[in-house]
């Protein structure tokens, strides 16, 4: 009897027919563009074939398309190491080098490659990149010349491509215009520059690039799919299922359409027929990542714990090295894991062959477990080695952050206010709850959605969308917030009523609803001159409690200043100035709601919201944990359950390690009682 072996779809009797099957299966799932799927199949195909020449250079090749440039070069070298002179090695490692910007290391690698397979296109391509960055301009257009030659209806496309990976995007904008100048209806060509849109921040541009492109090419899947992911972040839920649809009436047994659809559906609160969909890709393919993961996800938002965690668990053991299941496990608050997980997730997080995101949840979801055991000092190591890792992928820059906090205060004062009263459109139903992270606005959201009068949605994007339409009206370059200076009242009513019909889908009818998008707290001058009816209450927490709560959460975007305990003190500093001035020239527009307050009189800090907001007090408030919602926050499971006392000065557990914190927020901190501020202050005090 034949030996069986598994495979990404099945079993198979060959263990030539098994490396197969997972090479095609990863190829296919990188040409759909489903990148972190290919490189999940293909980590646990290197571990079972780890000296498979084509299974190692093809993760390379997802890495380097993931923007991974340093990871693909140490997989490529492995190559030449097992098998020296392997030409697609040789081009990867090349073309790793190149991305990293080492031109004078690359060209010898692509020269070999060339010369190996001198009738391949691609190869001569990346040659004449590196021969251009390494300042040999005639070589490098002779090597660009033999690529045109080679392949012209592709070399254009290959070439912007590989600019689009480089992250040379002008360059990149400027070959595909040029090219379509000529070739106006090439959907690859179309396709492309979306994506060099899209980078860009340009969405909507990018929308029609890519409607040409399925114009041009109705079967083009990827592109119905770019199209599908392009509108869902515009939260056009209903044009992004169209386009994803398409995708699957084209190809319906790709699994990589199936989990876009379960993202669209779950972002759009359909979290039902999310798991429906999510459901139909595993059975399509039982172990598929995304799928899994995603599936979890909903059932977590959804109050489903027990059933998140089955889902979790099984991502976690088909894919040990993706690192965001084992973070959502740890993240779910109610969870540790066994001496097994524990095991490999230490195993792994010291991996410096993963990819630094993956290591970054390993990090924290590590951190977590430490946490739960009450072991603080190994704790606040894990969320530190992942902090900094994260922290060398964002962009942000603090002194920035201070300057449009300036801006912002400059331009929404008290005369710019007097100026416009009246102005905008009257409806008093939004209710913002904002605040910094970590510090109870989802405990607040899910107080007053028990009440009988208030939705509760989400965090909402729609106040950053008019902003955004406000810069984008500008023909001047002028942009927020001093472009709102020349709103005229028109304006102001306009945009406020685009607000509340955008947030209509969340809505079911209720007077009143909740938008619970924290960072909006930059943004309540603005709300106001908008929404002059709308109110906001700013969650507030102690300094510490906050800081370190933030500093512990991995978030999976934004929040790019709390990686960092200089950056998120001075952040929080800024935030305070800002709420301090909100309260100045809007004196009845924020209501401050503390944290610890509410864990300790429920009912009176109830009464006082309900007082701020105008509505009658109902005693379902009291019992918030049995509303019955979806709730998407990093909170979601304890705000589940009735109020524990064990979150109040938890920052003590880490205090002796938070001296460079202590040091920004030390002004707010003196206006403490002694007995919350840090044992350093107090004993200050008492000297």
């Amino acid at each position: 009897m034949s030996e069986q072996y598994a495979t990404p779809t099945g079993t198979v009797s060959s263990r030539m027919d098994a490396i197969r099957a997972f090479y095609d299966h990863a190829y296919g799932l990188m040409k759909a563009g489903d990148l972190d799927e290919a490189e999940r199949t293909l980590r646990r195909a290197v571990v079972i074939y780890e000296r498979n020449a084509n299974i190692v250079c093809l993760l390379g090749e997802v890495l380097l398309r993931q923007r991974q440039p340093q990871q693909a070069r140490q997989w490529y070298e492995r190559c030449l190491d097992w098998f020296p002179g392997y030409p697609r090695a040789l081009e990867g490692a090349g073309k790793a080098y190149l991305a990293d910007g080492k031109a004078a290391k690359a060209v010898p690698l692509l020269q070999a490659a060339a010369e190996a397979v001198p009738r391949r296109a691609p190869t001569q391509l990346a040659l004449s990149r590196a021969l251009a960055m390494a300042d040999r301009k005639p070589e490098s257009e002779a090597a660009r010349a033999r690529a045109l030659a080679l392949d012209p209806d592709r070399a254009v496309a290959l070439e912007a491509a590989a600019a689009i990976e480089e992250e040379r995007l002008d360059e990149a904008e400027q070959l595909l215009r040029q090219h379509l100048a000529d070739h106006p209806e090439d959907p690859v060509a179309l396709r492309l520059l979306a994506q060099v849109a899209s980078n860009m921040d340009r969405r909507l541009p990018a929308i029609r690039l890519l409607t040409r492109a399925v114009e041009a090419a109705p079967d083009f899947m990827p592109a119905w799919q770019d199209l599908a992911s392009a509108y869902m972040k515009e939260d056009n839920f209903e044009l992004a299922l169209t386009a994803v649809n398409e995708a699957i009436r084209h190809a319906p047994r790709l699994v990589t359409s199936l989990v876009i659809k379960g993202s669209i559906l779950t972002k759009a609160h359909r979290y039902e027929e999310a798991l429906a969909v999510y459901e139909e890709a595993l059975v399509l393919q039982p172990g598929h990542g995304g799928a899994l993961s995603g599936k979890g996800h909903v059932l977590k938002t959804i109050g489903r714990t027990q059933e998140a965690i089955a889902a979790l668990k099984t991502c976690v053991r088909a894919h040990p090295s993706f690192g965001e299941p084992w973070w959502a496990l740890a993240n779910l608050k109610t969870y540790s894991f066994d001496e097994e997980e524990l095991a490999l997730l230490e195993q792994l997080v010291d991996n410096d062959v993963l990819p630094d995101e993956t290591r970054v949840n390993l990090n924290y979801a590590l951190g977590k477990h430490r946490e739960n055991q009450e072991a603080y000092g190994p704790a606040l190591e894990a969320y530190r080695a992942g902090a900094e890792l994260r922290r060398a992928q964002e962009s942000y820059d603090p002194v920035m952050n201070q300057l449009v906090t300036d801006r912002t205060m400059e331009v929404f004062d008290a005369e710019f206010f007097a100026a416009r009263e009246g102005w905008g459109a009257p409806d008093p139903a939004p209710i913002l709850v904002v605040g910094l992270p970590r510090s109870g606005s989802t405990l607040i959201e899910q107080v007053l959605a028990s009440h009988s009068a208030v939705e509760g949605t989400q965090e909402l994007t729609d106040l950053s969308r008019r902003i955004r339409d406000v810069s984008q009206a500008q023909k001047d370059g002028r942009e927020y917030p001093e472009a709102v200076r020349e709103l005229a009242e028109q304006d102001a009513r306009m945009l406020g009523e685009r607000y509340l019909e955008g947030t209509q889908r969340y809505r079911t009818g209720k007077p009143y609803f909740i938008d619970k998008m924290p960072n909006n707290f930059s943004h309540v001058g603005f709300l106001h001159m908008l929404l002059p009816g709308a109110r906001v209450i700013n969650a507030c927490r102690h300094p510490l409690d906050s800081c370190i709560g933030t500093y512990k959460q991995l978030f999976y975007g934004g929040q790019s200043f709390s990686y960092d305990f200089f950056e998120l003190g001075q952040y929080y500093m800024d935030y305070q100035r800002l709420m301090d001035h909100w309260h100045a020239v809007l004196p009845s527009k924020v209501l401050d709601v503390r944290y610890e307050d509410v864990v300790t009189d429920l009912e009176g800090q109830v009464h006082r919201m309900l007082d701020f907001l105008e509505l009658p007090f109902e005693d379902s408030c009291l019992r918030f944990w049995e509303t019955d919602r979806a709730i998407n926050t990093a909170s979601s499971e304890q705000v589940r359950q009735p109020l524990y006392t064990k979150g109040l000065d938890f920052w003590r557990h880490y205090e002796t390690e938070l001296d460079e914190l202590i040091d920004q927020l030390e002004p707010l901190l003196r206006q403490l009682p002694a007995e919350r501020q840090p044992l350093r202050m107090q004993e200050q005090g008492e000297r």
